[in-house]
């Protein structure tokens, strides 16, 4: 049986449109890349929330193929991200393979049977149509499934309430009084500035984040004119970049003790922004720095200072029309709630019906304990490879630098079974 194509992409963000770039790069041309939605970009595409960016140098958070000596800040906003990925797609042929507006709904694996020289895919699209492959390819990511907070009332709220991820940007926040509640590496960029224009913003914070001071600075001509004069003095930076992430990877995971240096500079950077003892109290996180993800920002801590933006620890036991209500009694009242609460990566990874060899699906596969040869690969799903997969997303280190990595080994894994097909 001949498959419909050698490869199929599903998602074209980082992930889905590398693959589909590293394909092209390597001259396969047997392949298609199917996206649900009407434009390509995944997390750059449905996060567009005031403040949105990278928290990776930029030299880094791109392809190593492709360099951009155009950024204009060492840490890129929301749309030249977005602007990049729909320039890769472009310079290197692949936009006319991708199928939009019509995602892979169900997928199953098929063994060969009479006649059949391969196993094979077999997949079901959003509008009800069939296709077939040899490989599966899955560049979904964790970040596409926005996690609402289980919170008692949420919908008896009398205003609007939104994700950091679905932004509504016809809300006008001038003069209204906002609950933001999470304190994660979108939260820290929106409080900021959302706190400019609001009469109130209270932040209802479950657990402190440690923030770094962002060592960011904007990208000056002569600069760019060397990226694209001696593309080997962008390479350099990228590689300094890279040895300096690596470099905190030692203490994080090695030796915990040399985390002390970084929660000094934590500590100093918030002692210069909030000279309030009782509310550095309340942002001082109570655990070891690389416990959680290490946030970057120069303007958190600073917001958290202004008079009309409150930090609120206590838990939330509801939400009533007016506003939320916390352990201690007291009613915050809000106009608007936004829900920084991140993004349910089960479900994102799970997305779909995706089942195996006799018929196991993925979800019952996971349902004990999420895991995959090197983050990419499971027995039982053969010829099956998710990119961005489970333990890829390490607290320390650019994603796009992963994916690549992980493009890599598909390419490898393909390489080894030609043979055999």
């Amino acid at each position: 049986m001949k498959t419909d194509h050698e490869v199929a992409v599903i998602g074209t963000g980082f992930a889905g449109l590398g693959m589909a770039i590293g394909l092209e790069r390597e001259g396969e041309r047997d392949y298609a890349v199917y996206e649900r939605a009407d434009s390509l970009g995944g997390t750059w595409r449905d996060n567009h929330y005031p403040g949105c960016g990278c928290d990776i140098p930029t030299p880094l958070y791109s392809f190593s193929f492709a360099p951009n000596p155009e950024w204009s800040y060492l840490y890129a906003r929301h749309d030249e991200i977005r602007a990049y990925l729909e320039r890769c797609a472009d310079e290197f042929g692949v936009r006319d393979r991708i199928t939009f507006g019509n995602g892979v709904g169900t997928a199953a694996w098929h063994d060969a049977g009479p006649g059949e020289a391969a196993g094979h895919w077999r997949l079901t699209l959003d509008d009800g149509t069939t296709r077939t492959a040899r490989v599966l390819v899955a560049g979904i990511g964790g970040l596409n499934r926005p996690s609402l907070p289980d919170i008692e009332g949420l919908e008896d709220f009398g205003g609007p309430i939104m994700h950091s991820a679905a932004w509504d940007h016809s809300v006008d926040l001038a003069g209204k009084r906002v609950a933001v509640i999470g304190t994660g590496a979108s939260a820290i960029q929106l409080i900021p500035e959302i706190a400019a224009e609001t009469a109130h913003v209270d932040v209802f914070q479950r657990t402190a984040p440690w923030v770094m001071p962002r060592l960011d600075f904007k990208i000056r001509p002569w600069m760019k004119t060397l990226f694209r004069r001696l593309p080997i003095a962008q390479r350099a930076l990228r590689g300094l970049i890279w040895s300096l992430q690596e470099t905190v990877a030692v203490p994080l995971t090695k030796q915990p003790k040399l985390t002390k240096p970084l929660e000094w500079v934590g500590r100093a950077h918030m002692r210069r922004a909030i000279s309030d003892r009782e509310l550095r109290r309340r942002v001082t996180p109570g655990y070891s720095v690389g416990c959680k993800r290490i946030l970057p920002s120069n303007s958190y801590y600073p917001a958290l200072a202004r008079n009309d933006v409150d930090v609120v620890s206590d838990p939330i036991t509801r939400i009533t029309r007016a506003g939320i209500e916390t352990a201690t009694g007291e009613l915050r009242e809000a106009d608007v709630i936004v829900c920084a609460t991140g993004f349910d990566i089960r479900e994102a990874l799970e997305q779909g019906e995706v089942k195996g060899r006799g018929g196991v699906a993925l979800g019952a596969r996971w349902a004990e304990r999420i895991e995959a040869h090197r983050g990419t690969m499971m027995s039982g799903f053969p010829n099956l490879f998710i990119l961005s997969g489970p333990n890829t997303g390490t607290g320390n280190m650019s994603q796009v630098f992963m994916i690549e990595s992980q493009i890599n080994f598909v390419q490898k894994a393909r390489e080894a079974t030609a043979e055999e097909v």
